[in-house]
């Protein structure tokens, strides 16, 4: 009896020490699969899936932040990932292949997950965070609306979520940086949405540019200084004497820029010195800028400061898109904005008059 005693007891206690054990296990896996799950709170991550598409890299860069640069996002079996110091909320970019960007909401300690199809990235969704959703809300919106209504869209999203940082984003998208920029509703929509996001420095460093960018409606150029890629200083003078003068954006990694720079070439050429042109490229790689020049065989300065949108000549001036364009006579702003045919057209009409 007393043996037998003494087994239950050893059976009791090794069944109590496996329940223990098991209880424990569970626990130590629990805080592993949240730890593996979460991100630090001065970090930001995404990890996203895009199907069509096996292997390359997307470029990522934030709008609302100069001091963060451009990196590069490799893209693998159609997967990917991406970490960042991140100790305040920031609007990503990214920059697809086939030249579209889209915008993702960075928070510290945040990390979210992307979904799309590499042929339809304007269907993009990013979930994971309020600001990302909100985001796709808009997305769905306008997936079949005119660029009128989109415009409509963004300004009556702002106008009902005025305290999210979309609203930063659809202004500098919808209202300043295209060819249709409005910047009088532009201004107006920064002032609404300062009232409810009083300290986000982007939405202040908009304000102060829309009155650069008001400036040029009035047909005068900013005075500005930047160094073309071998370093010597845009002549400033001689644009503003020049008969004619195109200050124009343009990348390696978007579609129009062959056409552009030879169309421009041409005229270039033919315009026997009536023409000055200067070029802004927004390639992250001096090297591609080069190559691409020298194919093309084109002779005016080109600048590239990679720093991309968030460089301090491009804001001045109001160069906010890829292509976007400055048109002077004389010094005086004829145009601005335009696409690549009524760019050309414009310049043509522009050298005959002063031709000598």
């Amino acid at each position: 009896t007393r043996r037998y005693l003494a087994h239950l007891c050893r059976k009791r206690l090794r069944i109590g020490e496996h329940s223990l054990m098991k209880q424990v296990y569970i626990l130590i896996l629990l805080i592993l699969g949240f730890v593996s799950c979460s991100t630090d709170k001065k970090h930001f991550s995404f990890d996203g899936r895009l199907t069509n598409i096996n292997q390359g890299e997307f470029y990522v860069y934030a709008l609302d932040d100069a001091s963060v640069g451009l990196d590069t996002v490799k893209v693998e079996a159609g997967r990917f990932s991406y970490e960042m110091p991140c100790t305040k909320p920031s609007i990503l970019m990214l920059v697809f292949p086939n030249f579209s960007e889209q915008p993702i909401f960075a928070e510290p300690g945040k990390s979210v997950d992307v979904k799309g199809d590499a042929s339809h990235l304007k269907e993009l969704e990013v979930t994971g965070s309020k600001t990302n959703e909100l985001m796709n809300k808009f997305r769905q919106q306008i997936a079949n609306a005119s660029p009128p209504e989109m415009e409509r869209y963004a300004a009556q999203f702002i106008a009902d979520h005025p305290e999210s940082p979309v609203g930063a984003y659809l202004v500098t998208k919808y209202f300043i940086k295209t060819p249709r920029a409005n910047y009088n509703k532009a201004l107006s929509l920064i002032n609404m949405l300062l009232k409810a996001q009083p300290e986000y420095g982007y939405l202040r460093l908009l304000q102060g540019q829309l009155k650069s960018l008001a400036a040029l409606e009035k047909g005068t150029l900013p005075n500005f200084s930047a160094r073309d890629i071998n370093g010597k200083a845009i002549d400033v003078k001689a644009l503003r004497t020049a008969p004619v003068a195109v200050l124009y954006t343009w990348a390696t990694w978007n579609y129009d820029y062959n056409m552009l720079n030879s169309r421009l070439n041409d005229s270039y050429q033919r315009a026997n010195g009536q023409l000055k042109v200067v070029g802004f490229n927004l390639d992250a790689s001096r090297s591609d800028c080069r190559r691409s020049l020298e194919s093309q065989s084109i002779a005016w300065p080109t600048v590239n400061d990679q720093q991309l949108f968030n460089s301090p000549t491009l804001q001045l001036l109001g160069l906010t898109t890829v292509p976007d364009n400055l048109v002077l006579q004389r010094g005086r702003i004829v145009a601005h904005g335009l696409p690549v045919e009524q760019l050309m057209k414009k310049v043509d009409e522009l050298l005959p008059k002063t031709a000598p």
